[in-house]
């Protein structure tokens, strides 16, 4: 129970990857106040399996993309969890679309909720944590894709190369309060999100094409989550822990 007496905020975390990463830290001990955007199905249901390995979990519908919406957010998460100990931002939003009919107005939307909502929502937590004192863990999820130039994700591929910048600045500032920032890069994870636009079938072909023979699980994402949240990692800040399966080399074999 690397993470007990521990309390985590885990920003969309119906489902994907951020439900993986919430369903891990319960496991590992901590209990988590859940955020996921308003009117999701699917909250409720990652609070039940959390509930059932005997935490406390606390879940909010909130716009975690504008800054009006963090706000919301923190303040009810400070108030439900008491002291936050660990985020886990995990907003984003991507939509495939070729470089020369990218629209602009989608492009701003991307970057909005992929990199800017993650300096709103760690801003205010990362205030709160040198107020109370003690410490902190803030844990942004990015992707391979900051630094794979994949074709069809100008925005995405941006707005993660973006993010993981950011969080090195972030760490470099945080470091006099003890509060470690880093960034897990996941590679092909299979996720709901994932499954919608390619399909099952392309999902199952092409992840046994794979240097791991599979996909990426949300619960590889979410152990690599509570390492960096535990005090194993107390000596580690500022780093991006790629946790891909090799997905980076699978041209290079």
């Amino acid at each position: 129970m690397m993470l007990a007496g521990k309390t985590a905020l885990v920003t969309g975390a119906g489902r994907g990857i951020g439900r993986g990463c919430a369903l891990e830290l319960a496991r590992a001990g901590a209990d988590l106040v859940l955020n996921d955007r308003p009117g999701s199905p699917d909250l409720d249901a990652t609070a039940l399996e959390i509930r059932q390995l005997g935490r406390t979990v606390h879940c909010l519908a909130a716009d975690a993309f504008s800054r009006a919406g963090c706000e919301q957010l923190a303040a009810a998460a400070f108030e439900l969890g008491g002291r936050i100990d660990i985020l886990i931002s995990n907003p984003a939003y991507s939509r495939r679309a070729s470089f020369l009919d990218y629209d602009p107005a989608e492009f701003e939307r991307v970057v909005a909720g992929t990199l800017t909502a993650g300096f709103h929502i760690s801003q205010l937590v990362a205030r709160h944590q040198v107020a109370t004192g003690g410490g902190g863990k803030i844990v942004f999820i990015s992707s391979v894709q900051a630094r794979l130039p994949l074709a069809q994700s100008v925005a995405y591929n941006a707005a993660k190369a973006g993010l993981n910048h950011m969080a090195r600045t972030i760490a470099t500032e945080l470091s006099p309060h003890r509060i470690n920032v880093n960034v897990i890069e996941p590679g092909w994870t299979d996720t709901p999100g994932e499954h919608a636009a390619f399909g099952d079938e392309a999902i199952q072909r092409e992840g046994a094409r794979l240097p791991w023979g599979r996909l990426g699980t949300p619960a590889d994402i979410g152990r690599a989550a509570v390492f960096l949240a535990s005090d194993a990692a107390d000596y580690i800040t500022g780093a991006t822990l790629c946790v891909d399966g090799g997905f980076r080399f699978k041209d290079c074999r």
